[in-house]
């Protein structure tokens, strides 16, 4: 059991991030099977980010430059991976004509004026939550890490495939046990920075919400540029509300 256990984790580090897992030993899990550990992705990445940041304001770099390259150290650790389906979903919501122009649009490599907008502000709003946050980000910057993966699992279970291919459709098979597993997950990460975590988990999952009613009126349910949408305003909307606090 606890072999499984590790190679699912294993699963979901190659997954999420572009950082070497190992080998697995015998028949590798399915996607779904990994989807509980996609939090656990996001604790290594977090980890990662708030050591960047860390020694940057060690440094003593400007809040700014240390919240910049806690990105850059985040966006490096995953190849991008989630910042490409935000800017997938926002080219092909705001410029597809109708359902079929939506997904034919979010599958094309080339990223127009929508996407390049809603990335500037992800970033830069990500950035400089953490500069707010100053040098007290790394605990927001592992726990909005995990708990916005957690949510990709939920989505998977809660939405239909939009589309009989790609990563929504091999994924579908996630379970609402694993679903469930990988919620819990990430709420005790927000939890554990007490008060502003729990406004944070609302915040979060009012983004993620809002991002599920609109693509499930947009293009009927989820793809894995959804998915990777949904962890981007999930994460942005628990930073800027730990940012508040």
């Amino acid at each position: 059991m606890i072999r499984t256990r590790l190679a699912e984790a294993q699963v979901a580090l190659m997954l999420l991030t572009r950082l070497p897992a190992g080998r697995i030993a015998g028949a590798a899990p399915g996607m779904g099977a990994s989807a509980w550990a996609w939090p656990l992705a996001g604790l290594v990445v977090g980890l990662i980010a708030a050591a960047a940041h860390g020694v940057a304001w060690a440094a003593g770099c400007d809040p700014l430059i240390a919240g910049l390259l806690a990105v850059a150290a985040a966006v490096l650790a995953t190849g991008a991976l989630h910042e490409d389906g935000l800017g997938d979903v926002a080219d092909g919501f705001g410029g597809g004509r109708d359902r079929d122009a939506k997904l034919a649009i979010m599958r094309d490599s080339r990223v127009g004026s929508y996407g390049v907008i809603a990335l500037i502000l992800a970033l830069g709003l990500k950035a400089a939550a953490l500069a707010q946050l100053g040098a007290e980000a790394a605990g927001p910057l592992v726990a909005a890490a995990m708990a916005s993966r957690a949510v990709m699992p939920v989505l998977l279970v809660a939405l239909p495939p939009a589309r009989g291919d790609g990563l929504g459709r091999g994924a579908a098979a996630v379970g609402r046990g694993r679903a469930a597993l990988s919620a819990a997950l990430g709420a005790a990460a927000l939890l554990a920075l007490g008060g502003p975590g729990i406004a944070a988990l609302l915040a979060g999952a009012v983004a993620v919400a809002a991002l599920a009613l609109v693509a499930r009126r947009q293009i009927g349910g989820q793809t894995g540029d959804v998915l990777g949408a949904a962890q981007q305003l999930g994460e942005i909307a628990i930073l800027v509300t730990l940012a508040a606090a």
